[in-house]
């Protein structure tokens, strides 16, 4: 369970947990999740492909109901900044849409995570060549 703490500051020293602490406000119609205090354990990451961060991640997530030719969706926003795993931050967007089936139920429990054969996660990306 995720707790976003509404129209509060964040804690002078939260304590560091999976989640982190999050504190949200609504700027019109979006709703703005600021989170700080995640934890970087062996098995936490940013991505799918298991990108790692510090504790000094920070991520600012930015929810808005939209409705464009796909129809209706949520789109999320996120910006995340970690001086102590990225040069620089970066931002990221995806929308969420209405589910027409059905979902099975799925037991989530730490070290459950895997990059071998079949996994859910994908490949490692690899820099081939590099940026410069």
């Amino acid at each position: 369970v995720r707790h976003i703490y509404m129209d509060v500051p964040h804690s002078k020293n939260p304590a560091p947990s999976w989640y982190g602490e999050s504190v949200g406000h609504y700027e019109g119609d979006t709703l703005v999740v600021d989170t700080i205090g995640q934890a970087p354990k062996p098995l936490s990451f940013v991505d799918p492909y298991g990108t790692p961060h510090t504790d000094k991640i920070h991520v600012v997530e930015r929810y808005r109901a939209i409705k464009d030719a796909k129809g209706k969706g949520l789109e999320v926003v996120f910006r995340v900044v970690d001086p102590g795993a990225f040069t620089m931050p970066w931002k990221g967007m995806i929308v969420y849409r209405p589910s027409r089936g059905q979902f099975e139920e799925v037991v989530c429990a730490e070290n459950n995570r895997s990059f071998g054969e079949g996994s859910q996660f994908g490949e490692i990306p690899e820099q081939k060549t590099p940026d410069f």
